[in-house]
């Protein structure tokens, strides 16, 4: 009997001594906060999905963003089907001719686009979304209409009915009466109903057309080429796009904002397009950079895919970094509990696992509490409050178990140091694997050096 007491006290010693069984507690409790950490990275896509509901209920209201397709020339023609058909009462076959009406669709010659963009931060809650009030004002030319390479005779053609269209996402926020001057004639649009709603929220592109009444013959392009010039205003959000539908399409986009994102296509051609505080963009497109002609027959395609422009991009966003900076907890907490096993290893003080729950615990709040103060300030500042806190906590928390101030230096200065390297990580875009890399392979290094006296033998302490 005293032996089998004997090897249960040496049994019980052992499972409160032994590295090995350290190590797989170490382990669950790793695994353990997984869960909430996973609950964690939930919380920041909802708040991140809330700010993009909020943001496109503001933007809905003051104005979407804005595409531009047009002017173009819309002139309807006949076109004729032949049917043979057979008279039954006479027995004699003829021919019945069927006229069909169908549109010509003429691009400019040269198309000159200057737009100025107006930003304004709107709030609601704590969140915000840059719109925009601007002008897009066009001039060029357009050509001869070509028909006689479709074999469409002149006599088929309508001139009388030819009228100019625009295509536009947002028809909302348009606040000005839309004319368009041809040579010396101003003609107005009036928009044209097309069964579909005004937005959607599934990022498919809905275009609106605007149609200008009947152009007189004086203003028609059937014998020599015609000027125009026209003018939008309109109340924009995110972006501002244009089709390049000139054979040569320029295109000027000044606005006071600091951190314009260009997009589409094309990129500006001049090289002193940004500075700290605006952008002065400018694009220059020729035909032969883009793959479509300067004419359709029957149907006006969709040529949205050519589109570009600028996006007004708000600077940073939170919760964008503060979801980077969560994926890294796995990383946190593994290495925390590796420095408070190496120490406990090397110090011969004993953690219970319910210490090492309560300092897995303090490192999963600082993403609850990076999530909400970002909310209220910016990410830097975030970063900085629920660090210090995190860190002096368990800074406090490790005093009372390790007894010793040199390890409590030694733990407040890996915590400084691991938060440190995160955030740069976080900061970092072209270079934070390369960072990432070199600073876990100093992690490393030192974790190596720091366990090589440690006997590792099975029952060891």
């Amino acid at each position: 009997m005293e032996t089998i007491t004997k090897s249960e006290n040496k049994f019980l010693k052992w499972i409160k001594t032994s590295i090995t069984v350290r190590m797989i507690t170490v382990g669950i409790l790793t695994l353990v906060l997984l869960i909430p950490l996973n609950y964690i990275q939930s919380l920041i896509q909802e708040r991140q999905y809330r700010q993009e509901e909020v943001v496109e209920e503001i933007n809905d209201k003051w104005g979407n963003e804005v595409l531009i397709y047009g002017p173009i020339f819309k002139v309807p023609y006949k076109t004729y089907t032949e049917v043979t058909k057979e008279n039954k009462e006479t027995k004699t076959i003829y021919k019945e001719r069927t006229a069909h009406l169908n549109y010509a669709y003429f691009f400019p010659k040269t198309y000159d686009a200057k737009s100025n963009l107006d930003p304004e931060l709107k709030k609601r809650g704590i969140y915000n979304s840059v719109v925009y009030k601007g002008n897009l004002s066009g001039k060029g030319r357009f050509d001869i209409a070509d028909f006689a390479s479709e074999g469409i005779t002149t006599n088929d053609i309508l001139w009388d009915k030819a009228k100019i269209i625009i295509q536009t996402t947002n028809l909302k926020g348009i606040s000005n009466k839309i004319k368009i001057r041809l040579n010396n004639n101003e003609y107005y649009f009036e928009p044209k109903y097309n069964g579909k709603k005004q937005h959607n929220y599934n990022n498919n592109i809905v275009m609106h057309s605007l149609e200008s009444n009947f152009i007189i013959a004086d203003d028609i392009p059937d014998s020599s080429s015609v000027k125009f010039d026209f003018n939008m205003e309109f109340n924009g959000s995110k972006q501002l796009r244009v089709i390049p539908i000139g054979e040569e399409t320029t295109l000027n986009i000044k606005s006071k904002w600091a951190s314009p994102s260009f997009v589409g296509n094309y990129l500006p051609y001049n090289s002193d397009k940004q500075t700290p505080d605006s952008f002065d963009a400018k694009w220059k497109i020729l035909n032969i950079n883009r793959a479509f002609s300067q004419s359709f027959f029957d149907k006006l395609p969709n040529l949205n895919e050519f589109a570009f422009g600028v996006n007004l991009m708000l600077p940073v966003d939170d919760y964008q970094q503060s979801t980077r900076s969560a994926k890294y907890g796995y990383l946190v907490i593994s290495l925390t509990f590796l420095v408070f096993f190496l120490f406990q290893s090397i110090s011969k003080v004993n953690i219970h696992p319910f210490q090492y729950l309560m300092i897995g615990i303090a490192l999963t709040m600082f993403y609850t509490l990076l999530i909400s103060i970002s909310e209220h300030s910016n990410f830097s500042i975030a970063y900085l409050v629920s660090g210090v806190s995190v860190i002096a906590l368990i800074t406090l928390y490790s005093r009372s178990i390790l007894k010793t101030h040199k390890f409590t230096i030694l733990i407040f200065s890996s915590l400084t140091a691991l938060y440190i390297f995160i955030y740069v990580i976080i900061q970092m875009e072209n270079y934070a694997l390369v960072t990432g890399s070199i600073g876990l392979f100093i992690i490393l290094a030192l974790v190596m050096y720091a366990s090589r006296k440690i006997d590792w033998t099975f029952g060891n302490i």
